[in-house]
Parts: structure tokens; sequence; C-alpha cells
């Protein structure tokens, strides 16, 4: 009984949002809403619900020198190696950590401030395609950090004409045949869809709430699971995610209610939703909920960037913002915060 209680105080599920901005640079829209009282816990010694249970590792990606990551506002890849690599916003643009947590290197310090990232194997090769925001630019690199090539303003899509400097990509996916979509999430809500050999094929979205448009586009991935790819949009700040055609069809709206859903990741036929108001959502194959993990009681922690190490639970969350399955099942998760947090749940067999 212990157990159960512990698991139903986890999972308390809330969709008031609240005021606190999440990039002071760019204007989003939130609606204040007072916070009832809430109960606190001090860690989780286990999240989810079995057979889809977790089990935090305290102190993960610690750094030799005891240095704070710095800004936690990107995301997570995972290589062939099981090598973990995510973004800060400091000159340590790309950090690669071993499973159990070691510091390896830094990869491109020129590109701080990167705020999405797909790995992709091609033939031998890896490749890291990132989502460069202070940059306005899409890069290819190497896992060495090394770049392929950039993207810049979609120009010929006409979206910019009268201000490039709109345009603020957040995400990239690559489709099985070399096709690039990039997000312009903070920027004016299109998605620009690209050859593989960076030849503007179109956009499609825009602002707005109707099905199909988009109130802060945040995050991107290719959905293989069904016979036919479709893309799949963290449509954020309309608390949804939206499926399309990867030649831009609208196809539906796949899953509503969340709390401002980031970004995603696969494992088989689940997905895990980082949700920027404190915790991560795991769906199944049919958007069904199946758990909710790291369920944050403390609204006031939601969202907020400014929650410091001290106030830190283990096995809880405070701003999800990026999330990645490894091949065992186990969950990498990023806080939106600017200590930085990176944590791991292994998954509980």
């Amino acid at each position: 009984m212990r157990t159960l209680a512990l698991l139903i105080a986890i999972t308390i599920a809330t969709l008031a949002t609240i005021a606190t901005a999440h990039d002071g640079t760019h204007p989003h829209e939130h609606a204040a809403a007072p916070a009832p009282p809430t109960p606190t816990i001090e860690s989780a010694t286990q999240v989810g619900i079995a057979p889809l249970a977790f089990e935090p590792v305290p102190g993960w990606c610690a750094l030799p020198d005891e240095r704070p990551l710095g800004n936690t506002h990107g995301g997570i890849v995972i290589d062939r190696a099981g090598r973990i690599y995510y973004n800060t916003d400091t000159k340590r643009a790309i950090m690669v950590h071993a499973p159990d947590g070691r510091f390896l290197k830094t990869i491109a310090p020129d590109f701080p401030g990167i705020h999405g990232m797909v790995l992709r194997a091609e033939g031998d090769e890896e490749f890291i395609y990132a989502a460069h925001l202070p940059g306005r630019q899409v890069l290819k690199l190497r896992l060495d950090g090394t770049v392929v090539w950039r993207l810049g303003v979609p120009v010929e899509s006409g979206k910019y004409d009268d201000d490039p400097a709109s345009y603020r990509p957040t995400a990239v996916a690559v489709a099985a045949n070399g096709d690039v979509y990039v997000a312009d999430g903070y920027g004016r809500n299109w998605i620009h869809h690209y050859t593989k050999e960076r030849v503007y094929v179109r956009s499609f979205g825009g602002p707005g709430t109707t099905p199909g448009q988009f109130r802060t586009c945040h995050g991107l991935a290719i959905d293989t699971r069904g016979s036919t790819p479709r893309l799949l949009v963290c449509d954020r700040e309309n608390r949804r995610l939206q499926r399309f055609e990867l030649d831009g069809t609208f196809v539906d709206v796949a899953a509503t209610n969340l709390r401002r859903p980031c970004g995603v990741s696969f494992d088989g036929p689940r997905i895990a939703v980082a949700e920027l108001e404190g915790r991560v959502t795991i769906l199944g194959a049919d958007f069904e909920v199946l758990t909710h993990l790291g369920d944050n009681p403390d609204r006031g922690q939601w969202a907020n960037n400014g929650v410091a190490a001290a106030a830190w639970k283990d096995g809880v969350f405070t701003a999800p913002h990026a999330c990645c399955f490894d091949e065992a099942g186990n969950l990498y998760v990023m806080d939106w915060n600017a200590t930085g947090r990176i944590s791991k749940l292994n998954r509980r067999r």
C-alpha cells in the first residue's frame, strides 16, 4: 500500500498553466492560474506503473571539476556506442557522457545554444542534425563536432521577407530519404521542408489554434511505427501532438491536454513526451496514456528555469525540455534549468 500511495502521489495530474516564461527572449502566451496547496515529496524510489516502472539514478552526469553544466535548453541524442549527447547554452555546446554518467568530452564549442538535435546513421557514419537557435540555422555535424553543412533562413519560403531575424528554429527531423524538416517554433510557427540536397520544397502550418496550425511548434520527430512514416509535431502552447504526412498534409491531432509538450522519444510502440510543466508522459501505440513519470506536485517549479539544485528531488522533474530512450529502454530527461540538469531513469524489468 505504501508503494501504491507513492505512485499516486507522484502521478498527480493537472492541466493548469503558470505564468513563468520559458524563453525570456521570445514572447510566449501564458495563462496565470492560482495554484492550490500541493504535497511535496523528497525523492522517488520508483516512477511509473509496472511494467513501465523506472528507477532514478542519483547524481548522474556530474562533471569532474564540479562546475555547473550551464543552462540546459536543448536536446538529447544517443549514438550506436551508447554515448549520450546533450546541449548547454555555454561554450560546452554539446556535452558527451558514457551511459554510467562519466563525462567524456565536449564538442562544437562555436555553437552554444543548440536547441534541438536528431542523430542519424548514414552508412557507417553517424551525424547530428542540430537546430542552432542563436545562429538561426540548422547544422549537420559529425560526432567530433565538425560542420558538414549549414542551412540558414528559408528565404525561399517568403515568410520572412519583412524580418529575417524573426526566424528562430527550435527543432529538426530527418526522414528516411534524407529530407529535412525544420520547425520555426520560436518564430513564425512554420515547418519548412527541404530535400536531402537542401533544396527548399514547401512550408506548412503557420500560427493559430485550428488543427494543422501551431502555437510554438517546439519539437519534431519522424514516427515510423505505422506502415506510413509521419511527422509528429509537439504543438506546445496548444498542448497537443499533431501528425502530418511527409508532404505536409495534415493528418490529425494525435494527443491533447498535455502539459506543454516540448519533445518526444520512441521506444518500440511507446512514446515518451517531455512536458514543460513538470512531468514526462508515456503514450502507447494509439497515443493513449500509459503512465506519467516524475510528476512534480509543486506547481511553483513547473516550467521554472530558476529551480536551484538544492530543491531538486531525485525522480521528480521541474521543466522537462527533452527526453531520449536508449536501446535498453532507459530514459534520459533534460530539465530546462539555469544551472543545468540531466536525469537518468533506469528501466525496471
